[in-house]
């Protein structure tokens, strides 16, 4: 693909493409698609998702006088235009990568950026905090908040609206309008977007009377008045739109999402009104690339690819399934021999593996759309009922349920499994993204279960054993490929609360040293002591499998056997795994008794990255596991020498 940026590598920043025409905005448009195309081609990336704004983003920027007005990005899947476009130009294609730019949007990464997003449905609610600061201040600027169709439902962003239309202070809201989420979109609001581009007619003709009316001489005003009262009945009683009128909102819509020409005028047209407005924005997402275009939800986000073919890059070493495709197949199987299991997701049927299920049991499986709380809440309903919900959800999204975790679910103590996929260090969707924080907000929950499996072997018996139990379980599992265990053996229910020994005895002559590893640890943690064993130090491995409840007898023969204990988890550490350990040494009086060294994520933000170059950066892998050991064997080494040593027999007299 041959790249053409005559006008974009004049654009070093907004101001720039200010100073152009606004016919020459299609071509600048045009530029961009082209470079987010090779670009991608080469490192993957929210391909589809940004294909389908990027005449959005230079007509937000040629209409606003960015930074001083504030445009707020909800998600930031869409936003590789507007990094482009605002200074980013030439490192744009580090983006994901260790070190280069972010993905999504950071307060920290550029001035353009004015509100950090990863997950869906904020960008209303800081852009009305913005909006109401202004004011505060007396000040005059513009605020416009962007969000998707799929991410309006989120309960935050329907909370935002239902404010600013109380308030009626100066806020712009840009609804990209694609029909998609990252799935496509689903719920009753997304049938009401429909009725709206079929009510366009009425718009036109609404405006069409209103013209007619005032041009009459002398009654003209009079006569368009008395006729409001009329319209405005009818809009009620036949024109979905009259919901946005009715919330406070002026609607203008709908508007040719790749036009930039009608983007501005809309825009602008916005800009001239005392209160909030909605422009209403159609797009098609990936547009520009037939590929992106023909699948939208497989392009919603893409590695490597053939731009001629859009054929997938793959490496040429096999790898075996991922645990998300793990746990769809198992699901089904699951859901063949009860007919009280149902399986939920939010908005990531693909991502979760619930895609399968949903092909496979399209009754009694749920996409909710972008709206986790509800879904946490509509499985407590169903778990009422005697059904036997599983609810599929990224670890970082659940993030946005906890109270419906704690209130409706635990409290209760009803018969909910989650299942958090991607938890853990997830690569180049970053800090947003990894699922670091689960163990920390799970643990602390009463009457909640907590497991993490080795390998996509025991997710599987992990699975059947949630789904068996009478209660509230959550299985945290990681993004990617598993080791490569047989899946194909029939699982099997785990005794809650144990652990499993992986190397070594617990007899008299085993080790002194035990490391403890939790999930995906675990097999790092056999491979150091591999390590370790050929340089004569010897390990016990435990794979712990649960995190709460811990396997209390087995941990506590290690605390009075063992002088070190070294436990490892891919999460943070501050009320992790480690931490619930060091509590039941507390407990029981042991924690002088042996030295506990805890390994896993430290107290700092996390950034993108290849997650094998991150978890060795924080010593999680075979070789940061092994040089830790030794370090700590050396220090116990150099104590128990200097406690041994014998005392001087002379003693030196000071007179």
């Amino acid at each position: 693909m041959r790249l053409t940026m005559k006008l974009l590598r004049t654009i070093n920043e907004p101001a720039d493409l200010r100073r152009l025409e606004l016919n020459q905005l299609p071509q600048v448009a045009a530029e961009i698609r082209d470079y987010i195309i090779e670009t991608m081609s080469r490192i993957g990336g929210h391909t589809g998702a940004s294909l389908g704004a990027v005449e959005l983003a230079v007509a937000l920027h040629f209409a606003f006088d960015t930074p001083r007005d504030r445009l707020v990005w909800d998600v930031g899947h869409q936003a590789y235009a507007h990094k482009i476009l605002t200074g980013r130009r030439d490192v744009f294609p580090t983006i994901k990568q260790y070190g280069g730019i972010s993905g999504f949007l950071r307060r920290d990464e550029s001035e353009y950026d004015t509100f950090g997003a990863g997950h869906a449905s904020t960008s209303i609610s800081a852009a009305l905090g913005m909006a109401i600061a202004r004011d505060a201040r007396g000040e005059k600027h513009h605020v416009c908040a962007l969000i998707g169709d799929a991410s309006l439902p989120g309960g935050m962003a329907m909370e935002a609206i239902n404010q600013a239309g109380h308030l009626r202070t100066r806020l712009i809201v840009l609804l990209n309008d694609n029909e998609m989420s990252i799935a496509p979109a689903v719920g009753a609001l997304t049938g009401y977007l429909n009725r709206i581009r079929e009510a366009q007619p009425y718009h036109r003709f609404k405006d069409e009377l209103a013209e007619t009316l005032r041009a009459i001489p002398s009654i003209g005003g009079q006569l368009h008045n008395a006729a409001k009262t009329v319209k405005d009945a009818l809009a009620a009683a036949v024109l979905p739109g009259a919901l946005v009128n009715e919330l406070g909102f002026k609607y203008i819509g709908y508007v040719d999402g790749h036009d930039t020409n009608a983007l501005v005028h809309a825009l602008r047209e916005a800009q001239a009104e005392d209160g909030p407005v909605v422009v209403h924005a159609l797009t098609v997402k990936g547009k520009g690339y037939a590929p992106a275009e023909k699948n939208r939800y497989k392009w919603h986000a893409s590695g490597p690819f053939d731009i001629a073919t859009g054929a997938g890059i793959k490496s040429s070493a096999p790898s075996a399934p991922t645990y998300t495709a793990i746990f769809g197949k198992t699901m089904c199987e699951l859901m063949a021999k009860d007919e009280r299991i149902i399986t939920l997701t939010a908005a990531m049927p693909d991502g979760t593996g619930v895609d399968m299920v949903l092909e496979k049991y399209p009754e009694r499986a749920f996409d909710v759309g972008i709206a986790e709380q509800h879904a946490v809440t509509f499985s407590a309903g169903l778990a009422c009922e005697g059904l036997k919900p599983v609810v599929a959800i990224y670890s970082t999204f659940l993030q946005r349920a906890f109270d419906q975790i704690v209130h409706d679910v635990c409290l209760q103590n009803l018969d909910v499994t989650f299942m958090l996929d991607r938890a853990g260090i997830v690569g180049g969707d970053g800090a947003t993204h990894h699922g670091l924080l689960d163990i920390a907000y799970l643990r602390g929950v009463p009457d909640i279960i907590l497991m993490s499996p080795k390998d996509e072997g025991e997710l599987r018996d992990m699975m059947l054993t949630a789904v068996e139990h009478p209660g509230a379980i959550a299985v945290r599992y990681p993004r990617g490929s598993g080791t490569g265990a047989d899946v194909t053996r029939a699982p099997e229910v785990l005794e809650i609360g144990k652990a499993e020994i992986m190397r070594d005895a617990m007899g008299d002559g085993g080790s002194e040293i035990a490391i403890v590893a939790c999930g995906s640890m675990v097999h790092p943690a056999n491979e150091a002591a591999a390590q370790l064993a050929r340089d004569g130090i010897e390990t016990t491995v435990i794979n712990a499998r649960f995190i709460k409840p811990l396997d209390s007898a087995l941990l506590l023969a290690l605390a009075r056997t063992k002088r070190l204990i070294v436990t490892i988890e891919e999460a943070y550490l501050a009320g992790g795994f480690g931490s619930a350990v060091l509590e039941l040494l507390e407990e029981n009086g042991l924690q002088d008794r042996v030295r506990v060294v805890r390994m896993g994520v430290p107290d700092r933000t996390v950034t993108h990255g290849d997650a094998k170059l991150l978890l060795a950066k924080f010593g999680l892998d075979a070789d940061g596991i092994a040089e830790r050991v030794r370090a700590e064997v050396e220090v116990l080494d150099e104590r128990r020498a200097r406690h041994t040593q014998p005392a001087s027999s002379h003693a030196v007299r000071r007179g």
